[in-house]
């Protein structure tokens, strides 16, 4: 069987990211996509840039507290957020298969994050079959 994946890049927005990773729950758990549709989020993990997060303790007057929980969200980095939906369909499946691969980049949290729809016989398959693979 022969998986499709769509890949959905929502930048630095990970509300968004959020949003649709409610919508997919939504539809696994309605539609019974328990194995046929997965996910897996793909973050950069920079540990260089957690590590310049970090600050010195703010010795001043009054409320340091909040202020130092100000400065640190101001220097939280935002990274890219990208999605990976796996559809893991069957051979007689294929007007599901075909229904879901139409209908996910047309919905709201999904159409700004430019979809790319990758097929087994795409350049781009393998690698990004081990890419999904390797994801946690």
């Amino acid at each position: 069987m022969a998986h499709i994946y769509m890949l959905f890049d929502f930048a630095e927005d990970e509300e968004k990211a959020q949003q649709a990773r409610h919508k997919l729950e939504v539809w696994k758990q309605a539609f019974r996509l328990d194995k046929k549709l997965l996910y897996k989020f793909d973050r950069p993990a920079d540990d260089e840039e957690t590590e310049e997060v970090e600050e010195k303790p703010v010795k001043t007057k009054g409320s340091s507290k909040s202020r130092s929980k100000a400065a640190k969200e101001e220097e939280v980095v935002k990274a890219p957020v990208k999605l990976l939906v796996r559809l893991a369909f069957s051979g007689h499946e294929k007007l599901s298969e075909q229904r879901w691969i139409d209908r996910i980049p047309t919905e709201e949290p999904f159409q700004a994050a430019s979809p790319a729809i990758i097929k087994a016989n795409d350049e781009k398959y393998e690698e990004t079959e081990k890419q999904f693979e390797n994801l946690g």
